[in-house]
């Protein structure tokens, strides 16, 4: 096989090398196969089970809910003294959930895996308004809540101002 043709393969993303091998899979393929196989798995474990075909947002916002008992992040609650401090002083019984930007990648990576595996984009529930919709809410409560600004791109002259500070009591479990 000339360079030319091997750098092709990479090019298009290929999975194979010279002699047919099994190339070894970067991190991030690796990671995203890991996920898929892991939102399958608890699609499977359902009653009754969903298959991806039958799966919508709802079951992924489900699946992001899930993963939060097995978060790392404190996230304080309203209620704390040390809410909005990004490093209190001594321990709390605030929740650990999972982080806003491990929860986008994490999407990022599902909605690659789905249409990889036959799903169209036009259907792709992981790219849904209502995942986009809970990932910037789970942004902006997490940033409150550790008082850790998250920068937003600026806007064009004459584009109106974020709403002001209203509290973390929507569709997720931050409240």
């Amino acid at each position: 096989m000339s360079n030319i043709d091997r750098g092709k393969e990479l090019a298009d993303g290929s999975s194979r090398s010279s002699g047919d091998q099994p190339a070894t899979l970067s991190r991030y393929e690796s990671q995203k196969r890991r996920d898929w196989n892991t939102f399958g798995q608890y699609l499977r474990n359902q009653r009754p089970p969903v298959s991806i075909s039958q799966c919508n947002s709802n079951h992924v916002l489900e699946f992001l809910r899930y993963l939060d008992q097995f978060g790392k992040t404190k996230v304080h609650l309203q209620g704390c003294i040390f809410y909005g401090q990004p490093e209190p002083p001594a321990p709390c019984t605030c929740p650990l959930r999972q982080a806003w930007g491990s929860l986008d990648a994490l999407i990022g990576r599902l909605r690659a895996a789905y249409e990889e595996n036959g799903g169209s984009p036009e259907t792709n529930p992981f790219a849904s308004g209502a995942i986009r919709v809970y990932l910037r809410e789970v942004k902006e409560c997490q940033a409150k809540a550790r008082g850790i600004p998250y920068k937003k791109k600026k806007k064009k002259v004459g584009a109106s101002e974020s709403k002001g500070d209203d509290d973390c009591t929507s569709s997720h479990p931050f409240s």
